[in-house]
């Protein structure tokens, strides 16, 4: 493997002494901080989750730096990390609130009434071809994908990692990177076609 570029600031963060660590640290979490953030929130789908992801990111970095040992690259390892950081956080948060909605409707059975809830996906359509507009569209496909596509589209395509950078950050196979690479395609291709096209035709 290659020199990893973050080698210098790694090995700042586990030679120096107790009392030098945090400002070392510092150094890391500055170059990380908004790729962390970012991916954390293509993935989570917004901001109050992706703070928490990041934030949970840079607790294990900060208490494991020390273990790393460069067997793979460090930037690698961070990827990996705050995508297994969001995908987590969006599990127990659909496990929360799958609870949170049996219980709510099991109450308003007992009381005569029906719960009605609100689509979400049948938002109001877009008024105007803002770009704004289209990136909320893009991000909402993005999210209605399975969390392993997910990651793999936001590593890809937002992140521009290759397809090695991608094996060695989510510990897959080649084959595989290509092949949820694949399927996301397909996935966004259908969600996103009509979106474009009413735009173009704006």
């Amino acid at each position: 493997m290659r020199t990893d570029p973050d080698r210098e600031l790694v090995l700042a963060c586990q030679e120096t002494r107790p009392s030098g660590f945090e400002g070392a640290f510092r150094d890391l979490y500055d170059l990380y901080k908004d790729r962390v953030y970012n991916v954390c929130y293509r993935i989570t789908g917004n901001a109050a989750d992706a703070l928490d992801a990041s934030q949970e990111t840079f607790g294990i970095l900060f208490r494991k730096v020390a273990e790393f040992r460069f067997e793979s690259r460090f930037s690698s390892w961070v990827y990996r990390i705050a995508v297994n950081a969001s995908i987590d956080l969006k599990r127990r948060a659909s496990v929360k609130r799958s609870a949170s909605l049996d219980a709510l409707q099991g109450r308003n059975a007992e009381d005569g009434h029906q719960l009605e809830l609100t689509d979400e996906t049948g938002e109001a359509p877009m008024a105007a071809a803002s770009r704004h507009e289209l990136e909320a569209e893009i991000q909402r496909a993005i999210t209605r994908l399975s969390p392993k596509m997910r990651a793999i589209t936001v590593l890809r395509y937002l992140e521009s990692l290759s397809y090695e950078e991608i094996s060695e950050s989510l510990g897959v196979s080649l084959g595989t990177v290509k092949s949820r690479l694949s399927r996301a395609h397909d996935a966004l291709d259908r969600e996103l076609t009509p979106v474009l096209d009413k735009h173009l035709l704006r």
